[in-house]
């Protein structure tokens, strides 16, 4: 009887290493093969364009900063077998390192293989804080003639490869954006245009004058993910 118990025993425990031994191998190959299409699919990340700027007013009061702008920025997806789901995208723009708009959400949307996409967020900041010594730096680059602005995109993306779909990743965008200035004594209308009166310290006392600031050239991003 005893012998029996045992036999059974050893019996089982054979199976029992068997399974263990054909999940281990199982799973090692599928490890294998997951590393293998990463390797051979392993995504690129996505390029970012700063298109156009269009400066709609600008209040250099101080000691705060207006600014209200629309940008145009085009992404596209380099990957011939891995699509990209970006699920978050907030805009802003910063001068000297520090934030002088209000971040905006952009659409969240899939962009498939080779895609090319496009969006035009409106920014604004009604009077935001800035350090005293930011708002001298843009008074001394008006009259130099040029503003140098960043505008900013922070997001997450996926990728997708057939039906499988990837964890969060971060995604950071920086796009410079050169804007040269001249004066007019008319008034200007349109796109990158404000006023400077005396009060802004860029012009004397007495003086009306318009200065426009206008987009130079499109410009590549630095993308992180």
């Amino acid at each position: 009887m005893s012998k029996e118990k045992h036999h059974r025993d050893w019996i089982l425990r054979r199976c029992c290493g068997s399974i263990a031994a054909c999940i281990l191998t199982l799973a090692a190959v599928v490890g294998f093969i997951v590393l293998v299409i990463f390797l051979a699919l392993r995504p690129s990340k996505p390029s970012f364009y700063l298109q156009d700027v269009q400066l709609r007013s600008i209040d250099l009061s101080d000691p705060a900063l207006s600014l209200d702008l629309q940008v145009t920025i085009a992404s596209r997806n380099p990957n011939e077998r891995v699509g990209v789901y970006y699920k978050t995208l907030d805009a802003f723009t910063t001068y000297r390192d520090e934030a002088v708009t209000v971040p905006v959400s952009m659409p969240a949307i899939y962009q498939g293989h080779k895609d090319v996409s496009v969006w035009s967020p409106v920014m604004s900041g009604d009077a935001v804080p800035v350090a005293q010594y930011v708002a001298d730096a843009m008074k001394q680059d008006i009259e130099a003639g040029y503003v140098l602005l960043h505008v900013r995109v922070d997001g997450r993306v996926k990728w997708k490869v057939g039906s499988w779909v990837s964890g969060s990743y971060h995604l950071f965008v920086n796009c410079p954006a050169l804007l040269a200035t001249s004066g007019s004594a008319a008034v200007a209308a349109g796109g990158g245009v404000f006023a400077a009166s005396a009060a802004s310290g860029v012009v004397p006392a007495g003086v009306n004058t318009t200065v426009s600031l206008k987009f130079t050239h499109p410009a590549d991003c630095t993308v992180d993910v």
